[in-house]
């Protein structure tokens, strides 16, 4: 069997699914007890980075004095998971997936060429709750870069090619790596290792702007599975 071509990196919330804000609530019923829930923190958004990332800057708007301490983060990171657990169990969490998601993974999985993974800002256990109540498997993925990797959200896509390594014999890097994601942090985060970007705007994003961050492509959704094909495995 012939070495593969190509690593296929997704985003997962507004790319993959959504899951109506339960992100979100868990991370802030897990700052609850350390921060004030002022209009700052309210004001902070999630989309694009990582949980550390984000858990810091929710601590900052929230005027706690320990916000750039990583161990803390780290805990909150702990207390976060098991809240997310619960969270996405509840009525209000529909967890809903992207138009085209199902099909284009399905494509992506049976391609020989293709080693499919994921890069989220999610910490992995996150990750892995918020496929779940989509019915999908974790495992489908054979490599992952997550925030629990870093904080910092560009330093994913190299973690990744690392963890491809045993599926390449090498450290995959330029066109051989695509991303796939629904903010300009997805666009631009694997710029350092030359992959190309493919937005779709089913976040907060719209194709304009996906493009202008630098996007090789940029769809309304990834139901157009022919096309989103195109763009992930040609020249």
């Amino acid at each position: 069997m012939s070495a593969p071509a190509t690593l296929v990196l997704f985003d997962i919330d507004g790319t993959i699914l959504l899951t109506a804000g339960a992100g979100r609530r868990a991370l802030t019923e897990a700052l609850g007890d350390l921060i004030e829930l002022n209009a700052a923190v309210g004001q902070v958004r999630f989309d694009g980075k990582t949980d550390p990332q984000i858990i810091r800057e929710l601590l900052e708007a929230g005027g706690h004095p320990d916000a750039e301490d990583p161990a803390l983060a780290h805990a909150i990171c702990e207390r976060y998971v098991g809240i997310l657990a619960a969270e996405l169990r509840q009525p209000r969490s529909v967890t809903t997936i992207m138009p085209g998601v199902p099909a284009l993974l399905n494509t992506l999985e049976a391609h020989p060429a293709v080693v499919l993974g994921l890069l989220t800002g999610n910490v992995a256990q996150g990750a892995a709750l918020k496929l779940a109540a989509a019915g999908i498997n974790v495992a489908r993925f054979e490599v992952g870069a997550y925030g629990s990797d870093s904080h910092h959200r560009p330093d994913l896509p190299a973690i990744a090619a690392r963890r491809a390594l045993p599926f390449f014999g090498r450290e995959p890097r330029g066109q051989e790596v695509v991303i796939i994601g629904d903010t300009p942090a997805d666009v631009t985060c694997g710029r350092d290792i030359g992959a190309r970007a493919i937005g779709v705007a089913t976040g907060a994003y719209s194709v304009a702007e996906l493009r202008a961050a630098g996007a090789h492509a940029a769809f309304d959704s990834l139901a157009e599975t022919a096309l989103v094909l195109e763009a992930i495995l040609g020249d």
